[in-house]
């Protein structure tokens, strides 16, 4: 995965979740569950170095769209 730069983080509220799990399934529904909170930027693919890595980028100063 590239690396997280201070883009990614530059005002509070911003935040960039990376999510490591057996499978892609338990990676997507953590990230499912965290779209229900927040805003998300989501990921549509994992990187399989061990296990699955999932990385994706949250605004938790905005509801999630509806």
């Amino acid at each position: 995965m590239r690396p997280i730069n201070n883009a990614h983080i530059a005002e509070p509220g911003l935040a960039v979740v990376e999510v490591a799990a057996a499978d892609d399934e338990t990676v997507f529904a953590l990230q499912e569950l965290l779209a229900t909170q927040c805003a998300i930027a989501a990921a549509d693919r994992t990187i399989h170095e061990p296990g699955v890595r999932l990385r994706c980028y949250l605004d938790l100063r905005q509801q999630p769209d509806a």
